[in-house]
């Protein structure tokens, strides 16, 4: 009996099998995938604001302050009726109404005054921001 040798080679056409299965996988998927366009405006390139916006501040407290264009003081307002406030100040429905949230407000009350002005049907809502000094 002759003695058997040690096959020292590895088959990979299983492996070549199993990626052109997956490469066939994710090019019929890719195309369904939606993806999210961000364009976050950055702070010295962002856009002068319109003169005629209203403005809804955000305090470091959470309280909110619906101010009209020309003024430097505004109102008081709370959440449930800051939509009606807003929608009752503008002149025109496409009137701007820009958020203006402190720096150290929490995200959550700056998302939640946007999610309240699109359930009034504002349509024109932007963040206010500062230009940077450079």
């Amino acid at each position: 009996m002759r003695p058997r040798r040690l096959k020292n080679e590895i088959n990979v056409v299983p492996y070549i099998d199993v990626m052109l299965v997956l490469l066939v996988i994710f090019m019929v998927t890719a195309p369904m995938m939606t993806t999210g366009t961000i364009d976050v405006p950055s702070v010295g390139k962002a856009a002068q604001t319109p003169g005629e916006a209203l403005r809804v501040d955000v305090a470091t407290d959470g309280k909110l302050t619906l101010v009209l264009p020309g003024r430097t003081e505004g109102r008081r307002v709370n959440l449930g009726n800051l939509g009606e406030a807003v929608v009752a100040a503008q002149k025109t429905p496409e009137q701007a109404v820009l958020v203006a949230g402190d720096k150290k407000v929490n995200y959550q009350a700056v998302m939640d005054v946007m999610a309240a002005l699109q359930k009034a049907q504002v349509k024109r809502i932007g963040l206010l921001v500062e230009q940077s000094g450079r």
